[in-house]
């Protein structure tokens, strides 16, 4: 367990200069504010010429508090070591030239590609830390406060005031032109989809409906091989009336090929299958040997919304 700790906590110091570099050489060389709380800052920075590793880390430290008193101590700690080492590295890397591999185009051909890939990286680190148990802070911040007092009540529309926020400045503060709004839209879009998808392919599966004359058998192989079990209902065939069992089994992406050839043995066994995007209650991650599969991360106190 502690060297699961020491992982997670290498792991979100990694991210956070990851991030600062992605800022470094994609965002800041293309002229154009991400989404969220560090958009704004990126603006501020393009006006007043302050660096927004101050600002983003002076920004989030009341946010953090209020985030460790009202949901989590271990959520605002590991929060605050990825703002603190990003935006110490965002000072860093703001002296030192990086021009030979800073991404820019100077008649702005494929200027896209700047903010698409910084989305797409950006979305897979909001992901690795949701997984130990951190958040980039600003926006998420406000979200788990708020969530915390009122769990049914949407963030959507703060989420959706701050980015307008973004898009009007970068509209003025970029000479009044509508490519840098494009490109805040495409980058928040890239950071989001890419990030839904890495988070919820963790609480994924498939479900199968099995209609076989064979129940028990089949049932007692999907408990011997996968480890996992199915429900067993009797049923009727409507044309034949020939009387069947129907089970309905969840199991893990990686074992559909496996349960394939189990159904397989069982002449007559009739089977569909369909995604499963959301998982709640007792269901483990076993993989296609029938391993248990154990997280590599330790996830804090699990408080991560």
């Amino acid at each position: 367990m502690r060297a699961k700790k020491i992982f997670s906590y290498a792991t979100i110091v990694f991210a956070a200069i990851v991030a600062a570099f992605v800022y470094a050489i994609l965002v800041w060389p293309n002229s154009f504010a991400p989404s969220g709380v560090n958009g704004i800052c990126i603006i501020i920075q393009e006006v007043f010429d302050i660096n927004i590793g101050y600002m983003s880390f002076l920004i989030n430290i009341p946010l953090a508090v209020l985030v460790y008193m009202k949901v989590s101590k271990t959520l605002a700690v590991r929060s605050m070591l990825y703002v603190g080492i990003f935006s110490g590295a965002l000072i860093v890397l703001e002296k030192v030239d990086l021009s030979a591999i800073a991404y820019s185009t100077e008649n702005g051909t494929s200027t896209i590609l700047g903010p698409l890939v910084a989305g797409i990286v950006m979305g897979c680190i909001y992901s690795v830390l949701i997984r130990v148990g951190a958040y980039t802070g600003g926006t998420d911040f406000v979200s788990a406060i708020i969530r915390a007092k009122q769990p049914q009540k949407s963030v959507f529309r703060i989420s959706f005031v701050i980015n307008s926020i973004v898009a009007i400045l970068s509209f003025v503060v970029y000479g009044y032109r509508l490519e840098p709004v494009f490109l805040s839209i495409m980058y928040s879009f890239a950071a989001t989809t890419i990030a839904d998808k890495a988070i919820r392919s963790g609480h994924s599966a498939t479900r199968f409906v099995i209609v076989t004359t064979h129940g028990k058998e089949i049932a007692d192989d999907i408990i011997r091989v996968l480890h996992h079990t199915a429900t067993i209902i009797d049923s009727e065939g409507a044309y034949s009336e020939k009387r069947t069992q129907t089970l309905i089994c969840i199991v893990n992406n990686g074992q559909i090929q496996t349960l394939s050839e189990i159904l397989k043995k069982y002449p007559g066994t009739f089977a569909t299958s369909d995604p499963v995007r959301e998982i709640y209650g007792n269901f483990k991650k076993i993989d296609k040997h029938g391993n248990k599969s154990d997280s590599i991360f330790d996830d804090g106190d699990g408080k991560t919304t």
